[in-house]
């Protein structure tokens, strides 16, 4: 005879949608990138609305209510000031630029991104699930978006690479080829770093789950033919491999090597044309190539824009306008595109493809300080933040593995390219869930941490008086997650105290 099963009973189905519809916003411009769409170039001087930047919107006008109607509660101050301080240099880019109202939309554009959608996740993110739930939209994006390009590489539908139509695109088309590269490495370093950390108390499928879906975004990314994809992937999975501890990390490190030996020695997926693509990478002085040779001319001309103008830059979306007369000859008109259902079309070089370059021509010493400070700071919280979490039992590391690897592939990848194109929705929500991470109320008194049960999010439990559920006070009254327990004795694993929520504390 079965034995009757004693668990809790699984919550009702508007218990659940109470508990995720908060969030849902912050995963839908995630999700709304599967969606196939034109978006002009791809280059950072378009200015095209996509669908997931109309989501983006809507991300900020959520949170905007929800804290006019509920009275939420603000950023921190060091929220704020980390956030809010690259207003000063867009500001001052946009006034100072020869053409302001031109200036106007690169200023939305990068208030967008780097400011409005951070501070949006950071308020609507209420604990570690919150995260983890963002995180899986990405790697599940990633799964799809990659799925569908290594479907491209192996009919022969993707982009034009080398004469041939193989580059895996996805649905961006071959006008924004960092676009499927993108998004396929973001849920690499998510799915590596919740497969190194599981959460506590995570069902044992999550590991074997997570660590699945990284290796299955290895050929999709390889046929990217990205370089500078490939560059960021291979540094953020490495520092999130060393980060989880050493013995994880040899672990892990064979296990990528048996990996990489499979599928490119074993079944030959690419070889011949990832390990020329690979060669090239370390002949960009000796041979380079014709985009290579773009490259460089165009960082050239950056430099030599902030030169004129080393202040406050020639403003913002004044790259272009400025491009030809600060580049040598050796210049192309553009890029050749074609593939993945497009004709063949000649595609304007309309920004350095360097975000760090890109700011320091239009903005100027101000706003680099500003912008590029601004995410130093994120770096450095998160990963103190991490540090602190890996030594105390039951703190959300894994969210801080994911962090902290999104935030180093980001400024990895911004050595070789910029924002642009739809998948910059999704550097929003990167900075957002960095921010949550590094930056959430941790001076607030009784705020919840990353890893701490939010007051609300579990429906209170009457407790009869002198008896106790594991792990909680004796109180006669129902106990919330994150309060105080009542005078009486104290049982293991719970702390009297009326201060803030620690990560991991439930």
């Amino acid at each position: 005879m079965p034995r009757p099963r004693t668990g809790r009973p699984a919550p009702p189905l508007s218990g659940r949608l109470a508990r995720w519809w908060p969030v849902l916003p912050v995963a839908a411009p995630v999700i709304l990138l599967a969606v196939p769409f034109e978006y002009g170039n791809g280059s950072s001087a378009s200015t095209n609305i996509s669908v997931a930047d109309v989501a983006s919107a809507f991300l900020v006008l959520f949170c905007a209510v929800r804290l006019l109607r509920r009275g939420s509660r603000p950023l921190s101050p060091a929220a704020a000031v980390v956030l809010g301080v690259p207003v000063v240099g867009l500001a001052v880019a946009t006034v100072t630029a020869a053409d302001p109202a031109a200036a106007l939309p690169g200023f939305v554009r990068y208030l967008q991104v780097f400011v409005l959608v951070p501070a949006a996740v950071v308020l609507l993110l209420r604990d570690a699930r919150d995260f983890r739930f963002v995180a899986g939209a990405f790697v599940v994006l990633a799964l799809v978006q990659g799925g569908f390009g290594v479907w491209q590489y192996a009919t022969r539908s993707g982009a034009s690479y080398m004469g041939s139509d193989i580059r895996a695109v996805g649905t961006f088309g071959p006008t924004d080829v960092m676009g499927m590269a993108t998004i396929v490495a973001f849920g690499t370093v998510a799915a590596t770093g919740l497969a190194l950390r599981p959460p506590p108390g995570a069902p044992r499928w999550v590991r074997p789950a997570a660590l699945t879906a990284a290796v299955a975004l290895v050929p999709p990314l390889a046929f990217s033919f990205s370089r500078g994809s490939w560059i960021a992937t291979v540094a953020a999975v490495l520092a999130v491999v060393l980060l989880a501890g050493l013995r994880t990390a040899v672990r892990a490190l064979a296990a990528v090597v048996a990996v990489v030996v499979v599928l490119v020695g074993g079944f030959g997926v690419g070889s011949q044309l990832i390990t020329d693509r690979l060669g090239s990478i370390t002949q960009v002085t000796a041979a380079p190539d014709q985009s290579v040779t773009d490259r460089y001319t165009m960082w050239a001309a950056a430099v030599s824009m902030w030169r004129d103008e080393p202040a406050t830059g020639v403003g913002l979306k004044g790259f272009p306008a400025y491009r030809d007369g600060h580049a040598s000859l050796g210049l192309s008109s553009g890029s050749d595109t074609a593939g993945a259902g497009h004709a063949y079309q000649r595609q304007p070089l309309l920004s350095p493809h360097n975000m760090y370059l890109l700011v320091l021509s239009e903005q100027g010493l101000v706003g680099i300080t500003a912008l590029a400070g601004s995410w130093a700071a994120l770096l450095v919280g998160g990963a103190r933040r991490l540090y602190s979490a890996r030594r105390r039992r039951g703190a959300a590391a894994d969210c801080g593995l994911v962090a902290v690897g999104l935030m180093l592939w980001q400024t990895v990848d911004f050595l070789y390219a910029d924002i642009g194109g739809p998948s910059t929705a999704l550097t929003g929500i990167v900075f957002g869930l960095v921010a949550w991470w590094a930056l959430a109320g941790p001076d607030a008194r009784g705020a919840v941490l990353p890893g701490a049960v939010s007051p609300g999010a579990v429906t209170a439990v009457a407790v009869a008086p002198g008896r106790g559920l594991p792990g909680s006070a004796r109180t006669a009254d129902a106990v919330l997650p994150g309060s105080a327990p009542a005078p009486g004795p104290v049982l293991p694993g719970s702390a009297r105290t009326s201060g803030p929520v620690r990560p991991g504390a439930v």
